[in-house]
Formats: C-alpha cells, sequence, structure tokens
C-alpha cells in the first residue's frame, strides 16, 4: 500500500525558553487526503516523526494520531502541538475530548493520567545520572528522571520509547510528563532531551495540565 501525496506542517512542541529544541510533529490538516487507517500509518512510517497528526474535522478538532508503527488513541506533544496549530478550545481524540488553552507564549491542554499510554515512570538519584544514561534495547518504554530541585518543583528527564521504530529517544514527551504530575501529585518544570520544556500542573477534578511553547518550522509535501 502507498501513501498518497499529500501537505502537513512540521511543529515543535515543548520548546525551550530560546525556542529551539522541542519534539517535532508533522500535522495533516485535511485528513480526506489519508483517509484509510492503513495509508496513515504508511505516511507515519515514512516521515519518521515520533508522532503525525490527521485532522478528520477542523472545525471540531477530531484528530487521529500515529506513531511510525502503531496508533495511539491519545498522546500529549501531539494534542499541544494540534491544539496550538488550530486554535480550538478543545480536541476529540480516541480517547475523549481534550480540553486546549493558549496562555501567552504557552499552550496548554487538559487531559486525563487513565488516557496515556503505560509507561515505565524510572527515578534516579541525580540529574547527572539521567544525562549519562545509554539508549536501553526496544522492549520497554522508559521515562528516566530525577529532582533538579525538588521544593521547586523542577525535573530533569529523558525519554526512550523502546518501539524500535527509528526513535531511540524522544525529545519531549507529554503522555510520560502527564503520567508522572498524576503520581507525584504536584505541578513540575520538566527540562527533557536536550533543550525542552514541559510544564504541568494537578487539577482537583482529576485532569492534569500539561502545556508548552509550539513552533511552526513549515509546511511541507509527502
Amino acid at each position: 500500500m502507498t501513501a498518497p501525496v499529500t501537505d502537513y506542517d512540521v511543529l515543535r512542541v515543548f520548546c525551550g525558553a530560546d525556542g529551539r529544541h522541542g519534539n517535532e510533529l508533522a500535522v495533516v490538516r485535511d485528513g480526506a487526503d489519508v483517509a484509510d487507517p492503513g495509508e496513515r500509518q504508511v505516511l507515519a512510517g515514512k516521515l519518521g516523526f515520533s508522532e503525525t497528526v490527521f485532522v478528520d474535522d477542523p472545525e471540531r478538532g477530531v484528530i487521529d494520531i500515529y506513531t511510525p508503527t502503531l496508533r495511539l488513541p491519545f498522546a500529549g506533544h501531539p494534542c499541544v502541538g494540534t491544539g496550538w496549530l488550530l486554535d480550538l478550545p478543545e480536541l476529540v481524540t480516541p480517547a475523549g475530548v481534550v480540553g486546549v488553552r493558549l496562555d501567552g507564549e504557552f499552550t496548554w491542554i487538559e487531559a486525563m493520567a487513565a488516557w496515556a499510554p503505560p509507561r515505565t515512570l524510572r527515578q534516579y538519584g541525580s540529574a547527572e545520572e539521567v544525562e549519562a544514561l545509554e539508549v536501553p534495547p526496544a522492549g520497554e518504554w522508559v521515562y528516566a528522571w530525577a529532582w533538579q530541585d525538588k521544593a521547586a518543583g523542577r525535573i530533569r528527564a529523558r525519554a526512550f520509547p523502546g518501539r524500535d521504530d527509528g526513535i531511540g529517544e524522544d525529545e519531549a514527551t507529554g503522555a510520560a510528563a502527564l503520567l508522572l504530575t498524576d503520581r507525584l501529585g504536584r505541578a513540575l518544570n520538566i527540562a527533557q532531551g536536550l533543550g525542552s520544556q514541559i510544564m504541568t500542573a494537578p487539577r482537583p477534578d482529576g485532569l492534569i495540565e500539561v502545556g508548552g511553547r509550539v513552533r511552526l518550522d513549515g509546511q511541507e509535501s509527502a
């Protein structure tokens, strides 16, 4: 099966304060260009981003998310990036309705921790230990983290998807940050990867907010 030629936007989500880094994301604004799920999976694999989003209804915010090898009911950085791009108050994912709000330089989503795919949250004793880690063998999705400043809620993290799809490490991972926030029960300021920043905050109603900066790198065709 061959994916059709289509246009897509390339975003970087969870950029640092200097506008650099962040996790790349492809967004196909016209999901009808690639309507078949098999074709979507082929295109996501061809593009090679950690996630590719297909927008099925740009007015209601209905989206479909794929990694290079599988479909996801929910993912953090695709929702943050697509929410910023479409400028809508909510997105509709297979997992549930994701609230979106833009606040200055940050775009925030609100979601349930139960929507996030399983992750192994592995704590280390120091940020230096996290920074020294080698990419582990495929087979387990690991979110490695350590406190940088516990009183201030500052964390150093790295993410290893373990999917054997060519992406050994994710630069910034909203779903894992959501799960860690749910476990710790407090707002976090996460420095991940080479220079990405993820902000989180639990809410009394059980939802968790995840926010970050988004940049548009341009539009391409495949």
